[in-house]
């Protein structure tokens, strides 16, 4: 999948991957409005609004990015509608031409992770046939569990060409509560850094030189990344933290291989809501797709600038 997601990247020129993370704050009144003419202040009623919405989002900006994130969270609150909808999201942006990185933080006892691998990117066997669930194309996981709760994601990468992005130092302003904790002279982050190199080892791409195992690392914490981009050199960093979290381009640079590759950044709210700055306000809710569009454009712009200025 590696080699899919860096094909993207360098056709349309963006390491830019939209985070769909809808919100009923986010979702314009007139597309709410219809959603719940249609069948009420319901779970389905949000569901329906969140798969217009998202509709919107990658039919504007399918062209420009190469791929999308959708956060399984703010689904899941919506339950069974909020299931189908996620699966729906994953579905059209597939036919979009788009890879999707499910961020679902999986991790867990060995028996338990592979269910979740195999839920989540591989086949579930019913009989005589075997049948793809959810079907993304990379997922995050959280490695807390060790070995045991990484490697069942990693027996899939393997055996359906798929990837994953292993939690190494998040964006969140807690994350150094455990993960700066000196170990044996190093911060824990370094040490999973090396785990990702191992658990990677056998999956790398040879015509990328990228492995399948890649990491995330948030923006908002840039001189950190610069070491781990040095320690993880075969590894996709995924950079969520950019916009909304305060993490801009010029921060961004370190975390890219000379060769340009090497990371692909996350943007969330400041995508999809976009049409609530100031800056785009102008558009109206009428607009929120356009101004999705022009905020993807504004982000090319600029990680192109501090990338080309590294």
């Amino acid at each position: 999948m590696i080699d899919k997601l860096i094909d993207g990247i360098r056709k349309k020129q963006a390491p830019i991957v939209v985070g769909l993370d809808p919100n009923l704050s986010f979702v314009p009144e007139f597309i709410k409005k219809k959603a719940f003419a249609e069948s009420g202040e319901t779970l389905q009623g949000a569901a329906n609004a969140f798969r217009e919405y998202n509709k919107g989002i990658i039919d504007s900006v399918c062209d420009l990015v190469p791929a999308v994130k959708p956060q399984i969270a703010m689904y899941e609150q919506l339950g069974i509608p909020g299931l189908e909808v996620f699966k729906w999201t994953v579905d059209y942006a597939h036919e979009k031409g788009l890879v999707v990185i499910g961020d679902i933080k999986r991790g867990d006892i060995g028996s338990t992770s592979e269910m979740y691998a195999v839920g989540h990117m591989g086949h579930t066997k019913i009989g005589s046939s075997s049948i793809a669930a959810f079907d993304e194309d990379i997922v995050t996981v959280n490695p807390y569990l060790g070995s045991d709760g990484v490697m069942p994601f990693v027996k899939i990468c393997e055996a359906e060409k798929k990837g994953i992005f292993v939690l190494v130092k998040t964006s969140n302003p807690s994350s150094g509560e455990f993960q700066d904790r000196l170990i044996d002279g190093k911060p824990l982050y370094e040490h999973v850094a090396d785990k990702v190199n191992e658990w990677g080892a056998g999956t790398i791409d040879e015509k990328t030189g990228y492995s399948e195992v890649g990491a995330v690392v948030g923006a908002t914490y840039p001189e950190q990344g610069a070491v781990l981009r040095k320690l993880m050199p075969k590894s996709f960093i995924l950079v969520p933290g950019y916009g909304a979290q305060g993490g801009k381009g010029s921060d961004i640079a370190c975390f890219f291989n000379e060769d340009g590759l090497g990371a692909i950044v996350n943007s969330s709210r400041g995508i999809i809501a976009a049409y609530k700055q100031e800056k785009y306000a102008d558009l109206g809710e009428e607009g929120y797709a356009e101004a999705a569009r022009k905020a993807v454009l504004d982000m090319k712009e600029d990680l192109a600038s501090a990338i080309n200025n590294k």
